[in-house]
Formats: C-alpha cells, structure tokens, sequence
C-alpha cells in the first residue's frame, strides 16, 4: 500500500474517522531512523488511546479499542506495520497453537484467508502486512508512520500527552506502549531492568550467566586475528575477559538479527552482494569453524519453509545471523545511536549471507548450495528485498507488582489474575564471546522447556499505581530475563495488547486508574472476546505442541551429567529431553570415538528393567549400540532406533541386580547413520528381592 503524504489541518482531524495510513514515502532506504524522513507535523490531536509502536501488539491493540467503543491513534517509528509478524518472521514462534486464542488467533485465520487455508501461522512477510493494514483500517485509526518519541506530558502518576519529534503531539485518556524498546515506558517514569538478573534475585536456576551446549563452538577454534597466536589481539566482537559466574547477573543484552526471508525461485531472486564496510575478520570464525569440520547440513539448518516456495532464515550454530555482543546499549540508546547500530547489524548479516556464497575458504559444494538461495523481489520491495524490522529479542523490561519468572514458566507459581496464556521453551540466544583455555566460547544461549501453557498475570503489563496509572506495556512487560525469553512471542505479545486494551477501554468507562480495573469484569470480557485464559489439558500435537509433558518417568533416573563420557559428545538443553535439564548428541559426527557409560546406584538387591531414554526423530540413528553389563561382563547388546515418533523410552531387558554399582548401561556412536542422542537411563524395580 502506497502511503500518503504528510496531511495537516482539517485532514488531519478527518483522519481520526477515515483512517488514512500518514507518513512518507516507502522509498526512503533501509533505516532504523533517518532524520530526513521525521516531516515537521507541528499538530495535537486527541483521542481515546493513544498506541506508540505499529507492531503487531500495537495494530490488534487499536482493533480491539474499537470493538469496544474508543477510538485510538498508533504511532509507528517505522515505515510498516506489523513489526516482527510482518517484518521476517514468518515462521511463527509458537508453543502451543491451542493456548493462542481471541485477536491473536484471528490473525492468523485472516492470513490464512489470503492463502486458501483455514488459518496459516507460516506466511510470507508481505500477506501479514496486509493484513494489518485491513485490521488497522477496520479500527478507524490512523497510523503515523517515521514518529519518534521526543517528551511526555505527565500530571503525577498520569500521562497526559507525548510529544514526537515531528511535532506531532497526542493528548490520551490512556496510552499503551507496543515497542520492543520500551521507549514511552521508561519516559514516563516507569521502572524497568535492562540485561540478566542473578539467579539468586528470583530464585531462579537459568537466569543470568550461562555458558551451555547450544549453538556452541562444538570444535576447537582459535579467537586470535592470527590463528594460536594471542598477541596478535582478538577478533571482532570477543570478550577478552571473564564471561562472569555461571548464574550470575549482568547488563548483557541476547543477541539481534534479521529474520531473512527468502527463495530459489530464480526469477524472484535476488542475489547476495558484497556490503559496502564489508570486514573480512568478521567471518574469519566460521571460517576456523568450517575448517575444522563443521558440517555442512549445519550450515543449512534453520532455513523454515513459509509459503510460496519461501524460507524463514533464522540464527543456527555457533557463528551464524546473530551479531553477537554488538546490542548491548540499544535499549538506551538514543536513535541515532540506535541507527548506527541498525546498520552495523545490517553490514554484518548481509557480509555473512555474501562470504557463504563467494569466499574461497568455505567449501565449494556449501556455496554452491548457498548462492541457489536469494532475498525475493516481491518482499520488502522499498528496501530491496532486505527486511526492515530488526528482531530486537530483548530490551527494557518493566518492574512492576508482580514480575513473571521461570516459577511461572514451569508451573510452580500459578498466577490468580490471567489475561492469556504463553507456551514457548524458556530461550535465550547468547550474549556474549568469550576466551577459555586458548579457544572461543558463546555464552547465554538457554533453551528450556518440556512444561504446559501458563498464564501471564495482568499485573505484569501495568506499572506500579504509583508510578503511571494510564500505561499499559503488553510488549516489555513485568519479567525476568529468562521468563521474558518464554513470553517474548509475537502470538503472546497481540494476545496481551488485547488485554491491556480491554482493560484500558473498561478504565475508560469507569474513569479509573488501569491498576483498579476490576479483575472479575476483565476476566468476563476477555474470555467473551475468545481470549484462553487457562489450561485444561486440550489435545496436542506436533502441529500445535511444541512443548507437550509426556508421562512421569518413575523409579531412578541417571541424567547424561551423571555418567562416565568418553569423546566431545554436544550438550543440548533444548526442550525435549525427559531427565535432568538437557541431553547430548554426537553432531552426526566422530563415529566410533563417542561412547557414554551409565552406572546406576542400585539400593536394593532384586530384579530391574532397564530403559534407554532419548528424543526420537527422524534424523537420528536407526542402529544405536546399546550394552548392559552386570558385574562387568557383558550380557546383552541391542541396535536402538531412534527415528520413530514416540516417547523415546526404550528397553533393553530385565535384570537381576545386587545392591550397590554392579550394572552398567553403555551407549556408543560407533557404525552408526545418524544423529546419536542420549537423555538418561531409567531403572525401574520389577521384583524385589525376599
């Protein structure tokens, strides 16, 4: 849709009733924030709400005002509408489809519309912003595009009006700030956090510092310019210092990227080029990384097919889309800071998608590979193809009555006041690049799951009474670190500006502070409107459940850190191991050089059947070596398929056992033709001795 020029006067007013889309033109580059762009609109409109941020929180925000009667403005700082949902990430985070209820699941039925399915939560970038304009224009809100946040007006703990550096200013009953950055938020005088807590600050176990397997350096690879040799210096982006204690806080931010989408289709094509400020050094650790025999089903990992002949191209590995360590001030910073960094992000990632294609030190078959895949001419058009939005994962969070944790996450804390359901694996990316032992290390990458839907408490997206009593933050709500990393999903954030506009509009009515709004009627509108409030067990499947609880494993359970490995096996903390807090896996690589032994405490002589735990999928090993040995001999040795779906729960027998360490369950990758994977084992008494 072609925007319309800056209006003013008695258009300006007319607006509120026609919803003309307002802003420059679409042609103006691939900015974050362009001065030459911000137009003098030296005008002060009113209105009911006023939404600062046209992400998709932002447009069902302004929807679901107008279904209740108030009229609403969005101010966007960017060129388009829809942020992340419109701006890449088409292939959409998700959870647990059956938790996602109301606007949100609306939205995903109308792009599904579009394309001739019922509802479709993989979808090209372009479809999705349609979709918000015709959601916006439903709304009757206009939408000011290029605004950027230069004051706010406030009267004791409420807002009054904000100021932009147009001129624009806007006069509000209430305001919701649907940002990633928090912007209105932290001018209002809102408190908030920006990094890692401690574990100790929440009692959590996963916050803070945390140097895990995830795309992780699996391989030794020098952080020197001169590959061994550390007085030459580091290379770009390596923290020549201690990454800090495991679990402890800090003011590192997860990294930022671009969510590429793109295609093979050769006459919608786009093909990489080379960046002006294109730094070689930075792609010198791939390099080291693909030397030292990084494979190359890898490096084609994480390329999510959408629609259309269309991919996702999302970070994998341990040097990949990411920029890692380079977004630390951006929460803060002002915009034209902010704009400096937007561009260092876009000269890294388009560099890294250039050096794959061309650089003779990646091998030829992998750019072969890499230079078939292309940015699309029909996406992103005023920006060649390049998207606009850049995923900022993290930035402020608020501090309010109630802060979600990873308790939360879990399952442990139930809040009593739910305004919609989250489901993702607790994920952080890493945040920093460290040096240990000679050899470059990530540290932050967390992802952990394996619970239920929760429910996210009103509380956390309405400051402290005190501090502003007409701000609702759906999108930095009230959170720690690693609970944020769970909730940060674009179905989560236009569920909760659902709330937080239902609850604004109701504060409306009343004339009260959003902290008064009634908490039954809130319940009794939200789930009128189709919101998912609670849990109740709904069938999963792989389609809607990413993190559905299998059955409790009883009797005792040996974790993976608690037997006797042999080789480089990869630790993986990913959401679906069943014992301890991840599981291992051998890359597909290093055949017969990976084995791990298993020696379980036996507190009582008697017979046990013994099972081999794991995650099955289909590129795993069909020909796992499994032994049992009691007292030390071997006894029974078993060829494990670890392909079929299921709950990767396997036995290898029944035995009868003396008191004490006398059998040993030993897993190996020798012979094998796929991914190995190791959870636990699981001893389970079948006959006790008399």
């Amino acid at each position: 849709m072609t925007l319309s020029k800056f209006i003013s006067g008695a258009a300006v007013g007319a607006a509120l009733m026609t919803t003309q889309i307002i802003g420059p033109s679409h042609a103006e580059g691939l900015h974050y924030y362009d001065p030459a762009a911000v137009k003098p609109l030296a005008q002060t409109l009113e209105t009911d709400i006023c939404i600062y941020g046209g992400t998709s929180a932002g447009v069902v925000a302004a929807l679901q005002a107008s279904r209740m009667g108030k009229k609403a403005i969005i101010l966007e700082q960017n060129a388009h509408l829809g942020g992340m949902s419109s701006g890449g990430l088409g292939e959409t985070d998700i959870g647990n489809k059956a938790a996602i209820g109301g606007v949100s699941h609306e939205f995903y039925k109308r792009v599904g519309q579009k394309n001739g399915m019922a509802e479709n939560w993989k979808f090209e970038p372009h479809i999705a912003e349609q979709v918000f304009i015709e959601m916006a224009q439903e709304a009757k809100a206009p939408v000011f595009y290029r605004q950027f946040l230069k004051s706010v007006e406030k009267n004791g703990a409420r807002l009054l009006s904000i100021t932009m550096e147009s001129g624009l200013t806007v006069r509000a009953k209430f305001f919701i700030d649907a940002t990633y950055e928090g912007d209105l938020m932290a001018k209002s005088g809102v408190k908030y956090h920006v990094g890692r807590e401690a574990n100790a600050v929440y009692n959590e176990t996963v916050n803070g510092v945390q140097v895990r397997g995830a795309h992780q350096f699996d391989r030794a690879v020098s952080p020197y310019i001169v590959e061994g040799d550390a007085n030459s210096g580091l290379l770009p982006g390596i923290n020549g210092g201690d990454p800090g204690e495991q679990g402890s806080g800090d003011k590192r931010v997860q990294a930022y990227n671009f969510r590429l989408c793109l295609t093979k289709v050769p006459e919608n094509r786009i093909a990489y080029e080379k960046p002006a400020g294109y730094n070689p050094l930075e792609y010198v650790l791939l390099a080291r990384l693909l030397k030292a025999g990084w494979p190359e089903s890898e490096v084609f990992r994480k390329f999510d097919p959408v629609f259309n002949k269309k991919v996702d191209k999302n970070n994998h590995g341990a040097v990949s889309t990411d920029f890692i360590g380079r977004n630390y001030d951006w929460p803060e910073a002002d915009y034209a800071t902010r704009e400096k960094m937007f561009q260092a992000h876009v000269t890294y990632q388009k560099g890294l998608m250039w050096f794959l294609g061309n650089d003779p030190s990646v091998p030829e078959s992998i750019r072969t590979k890499w230079s078939e895949w292309g940015l699309p001419k029909d996406e992103f058009q005023d920006t060649g193809g390049w998207p606009y939005q850049l995923y900022v994962r993290e930035a402020r969070r608020m501090i309010s009555d109630y802060v979600m944790t990873e308790h939360n996450c879990r399952g442990k804390i139930v809040v009593e006041d739910p305004i919609g359901m989250a489901a993702y694996t607790m994920d952080s990316h890493n945040c920093q690049r460290f040096v240990k032992n000679g050899r470059v290390w990530n540290e932050g990458d967390v992802q952990v799951g394996g619970f239920p839907p929760y429910p996210i408490s009103y509380r956390s997206i309405v400051p402290k009474k005190a501090e502003c009593e007409n701000l609702a933050v759906p999108v930095c709500l009230s959170t720690s670190h690693i609970a944020y990393g769970s909730i940060r999903m674009e179905p989560v954030f236009m569920l909760l500006a659902q709330s937080a506009a239902t609850a604004a509009s109701m504060a409306i009515d009343e004339k009260i502070a959003l902290q008064d709004v009634s908490y039954a009627k809130l319940r009794e509108r939200l789930l009128a409107d189709a919101q998912i409030l609670e849990w109740k067990g709904k069938p999963a499947t792989a389609e809607n459940d990413q993190n559905l609880p299998l059955r409790a494993l009883t009797g005792l359970l040996v974790d993976d850190a608690q037997a006797k490995k042999t080789g480089e096996w990869i630790d993986s903390p990913r959401n679906e191991f069943r014992v301890g807090t991840g599981y291992i896996h051998d890359d597909n690589a290093r055949k017969g050089e990976l084995s791990i032994a298993f020696t379980p405490q036996i507190s009582e002589a008697g017979e046990y059947e013994l099972f081999f735990v794991f995650t099955p999928n289909g590129n795993r090993a069909s020909n796992v070596p499994v032994t049992v040995a009691i007292d030390g001999k071997d006894v029974k040795t078993i060829a494990v398929n670890q392909k079929p779906p299921g709950e990767g729960v396997v036995s290898l027998g029944k035995f009868q056992l003396a008191k004490g360490a006398g059998a040993t369950v030993t897993i190996s990758n020798k012979g094998t033709d796929g991914f190995v994977v190791v959870d636990g084992v699981q001893v389970v008494a079948s006959k006790p001795a008399n």
